[in-house]
């Protein structure tokens, strides 16, 4: 029986997290912003603009016919590979801390790689709902994208989205239903190039050797890693405080962004540290039940792979600050600061809408037409 309503639950726990993301931007990020700016709400003001834009954009994306979606999986293709490949061009592209990352023009500027995740999940969507991907031959389109994105964000360097990206295609193609003989040949370069990306860069090595002994550098490399681990271990049960971080105060870079669960921690304790967890499972739980209950093979593997973006992408920050992983900068979807991944995520959340509202109860699961 076809269901006549959006999931409300996924909508209230995307609120949620929306939520407490401009909360704890805000308490990250007054301080560093009024010494910086002169005005202690000038990341906060950003963060509401983009989720403003972003919940104008989930409702649209949550009313838009999937049909006119499907249309885009090229231009989303071709279009990531020109805004990542602009990422190089002086004039556009923008540096910071040596890496290039975003591109814009004037007060406005974007991050490519947060629009190219989703982009890839689209075609791969399309793809794979035509063809038998039990062959090899019809992996390699897939496979293809996948290898180009990942060679250009591992160029501006970004580390961190590279992997969310590798493992994107993995899931994709496993959901996809590839054979696992094609996934050991894959593995191999794949499992070849991760020491290989890292020597070739000596601050990559250096962040490995700070992730083994940050205690060895504590000033240095290991002393992000160092100052995160204090702000969890501060928060306890139930936390300092909402607003009374210490680490706040230019002890912990990037509090406001790809180390926010840091301060959540320290403000809120662990206690507040399960809520945010169960927030995001409840998106992911969602996600893939909209995917199993999907009445098609494309809205199965739109609604997977969006749902993966989503688990992926917070499971390797909370590694991250949490010294599981060697750090890298990456942000928490929903709440780092951030205008284009605050953006995009939502829009993403909203096709999930969509899904939700189009699916169907299916008794037999997606075994019924996958197989």
């Amino acid at each position: 029986m076809a269901k006549s309503r959006i999931d409300y639950i996924l909508l209230a726990a995307v609120l949620a997290l929306v939520t407490l993301g401009l909360l704890f931007v805000y308490s990250a990020s007054n301080y560093s912003a009024k010494l910086t700016y002169g005005n202690k709400y000038f990341f906060l003001t950003k963060q509401a603009i983009g989720a403003a834009v972003g919940f104008v954009a989930m409702l649209a994306a949550a009313k838009v016919n999937l049909n006119f979606i499907k249309k885009l999986w090229i231009v989303g293709a071709v279009l990531s590979v020109v805004l990542l490949a602009l990422v190089f061009v002086p004039g556009i592209s923008i540096e910071n801390y040596g890496a290039r990352r975003w591109i814009g023009v004037g007060s406005f500027s974007m991050q490519p790689s947060e629009i190219a995740k989703f982009a890839y999940v689209l075609f791969c969507a399309v793809i794979m709902s035509r063809l038998d991907m039990t062959k090899l031959r019809n992996c390699l389109p897939q496979i293809g994208v996948g290898v180009v994105f990942c060679g250009l964000i591992i160029a501006e360097p970004n580390m961190s989205i590279t992997m969310c990206m590798a493992m994107l295609m993995i899931i994709m193609l496993y959901l996809g239903g590839m054979k696992w003989k094609y996934f050991l040949v894959m593995l191999v370069p794949i499992a070849l190039a991760v020491p290989l990306l890292i020597f070739m860069e000596p601050y990559r090595l250096q962040r490995l050797l700070a992730f083994l002994d940050p205690w060895a550098s504590p000033k240095d490399e290991g002393y992000q890693l160092i100052q995160s681990l204090y702000a969890l271990g501060s928060g306890g049960w139930f936390g300092v405080g909402l607003f009374n971080s210490r680490q706040k105060y230019r002890f912990l870079p990037f509090a406001e962004s790809d180390f926010i669960f840091s301060v959540i921690g320290e403000e809120t304790g662990l206690f507040g540290c399960l809520i945010v967890f169960a927030l995001y499972i409840v998106v992911i739980f969602r996600g893939v039940r909209i995917a199993v209950n999907s009445k098609d093979k494309f809205t199965f593997y739109l609604a997977g792979g969006i749902s993966a973006v989503v688990a992926v992408q917070s499971l390797l920050n909370f590694a991250v600050v949490t010294g599981s992983i060697p750090p890298t900068g990456l942000p928490l979807p929903f709440i780092s600061y951030g205008g284009t991944s605050l953006v995009v995520f939502m829009t993403a959340m909203g096709l999930l809408l969509n899904l939700s509202s189009k699916a169907r109860e299916n008794s037999l699961g997606v075994k019924q037409w996958i197989t």
